[in-house]
């Protein structure tokens, strides 16, 4: 399923994805360093949100709170958690 997450606090405006249970592809940012988050989203093609949350969450940019990478991790969680209550109704 194709999940679109609008990120907060970072340069990207949003990211794109794909889930499939819970394996995540084809992920693309929308702004942001394009260079780096071309890198990431080859690097993480076809992890489990549990292991992009392992890599990624927390991680941070310059002073801010959050980063490209931890909102990454952010959105494929909620993303899974909607697909699975979707699954139980």
């Amino acid at each position: 399923m194709k999940f679109t997450y609008e990120t907060e606090n970072v340069c990207s405006l949003a990211i794109n994805f794909n889930l499939d249970g819970d394996v995540v592809t084809d992920i693309s940012f929308l702004g942001g360093c394009n260079g780096n988050l071309k890198a990431i989203s080859k690097l993480v093609d076809g992890w489990t949100v549990d292991r992009i949350e392992e890599m990624l969450r927390g991680n941070t940019c310059d002073d801010n709170p959050t980063s490209c990478a931890d909102q990454l991790a952010i959105a494929v969680r909620e993303a899974y958690e909607m697909q699975k209550k979707q699954a139980q109704k």
